[in-house]
């Protein structure tokens, strides 16, 4: 897939997250589990719909926050935490298809920076678009900060 990469001016957005400390072999069995706990919290406060899901890297240990753009406040309870996306310039692309092959729009963003001579400032986030069963109509915004 061609990814077009662009530079985007992007405000901080409210999110409801689980922030943990793991490892990249951990993550991948880790974050179903996170986003369910913050859409548990959600469900239980009349949430059930129309908050996106985010992943929020914020180094490459990885600390990481797993949540969604919250656009209306609600009370959070247990691990679930206010926080916010970055706000700032930052690298973008769209990735279509299969969340296995994410992979390749991160590359296509960091391909981009290098060559354009512009520097991550380290965190990154990717925002899911609606679930979809067909998993080629699916698609992710991803995001890097700019330095």
């Amino acid at each position: 897939m061609g990814y077009e990469v662009a530079v985007a001016d992007v405000a901080a957005r409210p999110t409801a997250v689980v922030a943990v400390t793991t490892t990249w072999q951990e993550f991948p069995t880790l974050w179903r589990q996170l986003l369910d706990e913050v859409w548990a919290c959600l469900r239980a406060n009349g949430i059930t719909r129309g908050c996106r899901n985010v992943m929020l890297y914020l180094d490459d240990q990885p600390r990481v926050e797993v949540g969604v753009e919250l656009l209306r406040p609600c009370p959070l309870t247990g691990r679930v935490a206010p926080s916010t996306l970055p706000a700032g310039q930052a690298a973008v692309t769209v990735h279509r298809g299969p969340y296995a092959e994410l992979g390749s729009a991160h590359r296509a963003v960091l391909d981009w920076c290098a060559a354009q001579g512009r520097r991550p400032a380290g965190p990154r986030w990717e925002v899911y678009g609606p679930h979809r069963d067909d998993p080629g109509e699916t698609w992710t915004e991803v995001y890097y900060l700019l330095a």
